[in-house]
């Protein structure tokens, strides 16, 4: 029988750059109707334990997960885990090195911006954001409300985005290597917003084959940016691959108002099928 209850395999809590604490973000899940949800920040499970507590006292199903940054061909891969465990050796000192690294980037990027003549400092990101892990989404929320620039859009465009005058660039792994470390945490590895790479069609081709080898499973082929015709592709690439279809809203609070959680832009609807499959994979 099919169970099309409403889930979200893709959100993303203050944690990493969500505007949602943990517990807010399951609050969120339980009023949209959401009867599963998966927390996939960026680069961190710190989050996990709160959204674990949150989850049981609101009775919604909390998939533990995480969202690892690679780069293939010099573009920035996401893979997504779910099931992770967080204390696995390798995966918590490469998370750990992410972290670090990231206060440091931090602040150069924030240099730099203040070279291309922004008023922009860490002490007014901290206290504009004081309970969030500050990232590239946070300094363009900053000069966007502060009457800067005229939308996020063009932070990332002209200063924020990878290539640009005041990005620095992070330490990464490869694809082939998040999902080896993934699997090698307990965890399964999913494909995330392969849309959004504007890879060409052979090059995405053999990335997904090389991940499939090294033991991913899925494709989230259901998500927010997708049109019609991208999510008919990427469900084609699924079949042809022999892998799961996995969906996801990619929510961030505020940073994102665009996108609500389970339903993106009113575009999804992401059936508790999806999860069931993926947790076929685990036994």
């Amino acid at each position: 029988m099919t169970d099309t209850r409403m889930i979200d395999l893709h959100v993303h809590s203050s944690a990493s750059d969500g505007t949602f604490s943990p517990s807010a973000l399951l609050a969120e899940a339980k009023k949209a109707g959401l009867s599963a949800m998966a927390l996939t920040d960026h680069d961190t499970m710190d989050g996990i334990e709160e959204a674990g507590k949150a989850a049981r006292e609101l009775e919604i199903e909390l998939v533990p997960g995480v969202e690892i940054s690679t780069e293939y061909e010099g573009c920035e891969v996401h893979v997504l885990g779910y099931y992770v465990s967080p204390e696995y050796p390798r995966l918590k000192a490469m998370l750990e090195e992410f972290r670090d690294f990231r206060a440091t980037r931090n602040v150069r990027m924030v240099e730099r911006l203040q070279e291309e003549g922004f008023s922009i400092t860490m002490e007014d990101l901290t206290g504009k954001f004081p309970d969030s892990v500050l990232t590239r989404a946070h300094m363009a929320r900053f000069l966007c409300e502060t009457g800067q620039i005229p939308d996020t859009k063009t932070a990332f465009s002209k200063y924020l985005g990878e290539n640009c005058c005041c990005y620095i660039d992070r330490p990464k792994i490869s694809p082939v290597e998040a999902v080896r470390l993934i699997r090698e945490a307990g965890g399964l590895a999913v494909l995330a917003h392969p849309v959004l790479y504007l890879l060409s069609d052979t090059s995405l081709r053999q990335m997904i084959a090389e991940m499939k080898e090294a033991g991913m499973c899925g494709i989230e082929a259901v998500y927010s940016e997708n049109s019609n015709e991208d999510e008919v592709r990427m469900k084609k690439l699924t079949e042809e691959f022999g892998l799961l279809v996995t969906g996801g809203s990619d929510f961030h609070g505020r940073n994102k108002p665009d996108i609500l959680p389970g339903v993106g832009k009113g575009n999804l609807h992401i059936p508790y099928d999806y999860l069931k499959a993926l947790k076929e994979k685990l036994s």
